[in-house]
């Protein structure tokens, strides 16, 4: 199953330069976690999330309007291509500890996002060579070991 059959096609993106309070805008229109950071060329050059942005509203002395996502966004960014096999996307997530990946066509520019969500709720007997939910739900495990294991190792130095 390529990625683009179970992809959020068009997705929601803002720039480097907009503010907080208008991303979690866009965020709360379109009922997203996540958003692409895109250059005035639409390549993308960053991502952010809500948790994102609530931890770097809890850390400033500043207001939302204030703050622009290029303060806080990564620039690390994994992603995928519309073409590659959805089990390849989940692998990456899985390494990478990340529930979202931008989907980036061949000339660089945002297409879509593919998340796990997308893969559990768009995969299933309609969709041929679907994945199997044993995998599904591997991949899930490996995305929360870590973090469950990294919180229990940080609350026990503390």
């Amino acid at each position: 199953m390529k990625v683009s059959e179970v992809m959020t096609k068009s997705p929601a993106y803002c720039s480097a330069d907009t503010n907080l309070g208008a991303a979690a805008e866009i965020m709360w229109k379109h009922n997203y976690g996540f958003l692409a950071v895109v250059s005035p060329q639409q390549n993308v050059v960053g991502v952010t999330t809500d948790r994102d942005m609530c931890i770097a509203m809890a850390t400033r002395n500043r207001l939302p309007g204030q703050v622009t996502v290029q303060e806080i966004s990564s620039v690390a960014t994994y992603s995928c291509r519309p073409d590659d096999d959805v089990q390849a996307a989940m692998d990456i997530m899985a390494a990478k500890k990340v529930r979202r990946l931008p989907v980036i066509n061949a000339a660089g520019k945002l297409e879509g996002i593919l998340s796990v969500d997308d893969v559990i709720l768009r995969t299933g007997s309609q969709i041929k060579g679907s994945l199997a939910p044993e995998y599904i739900l591997s991949t899930l495990k490996k995305l929360n070991d870590s973090q469950l294991r990294e919180e229990r190792a940080k609350a026990a130095t503390a």
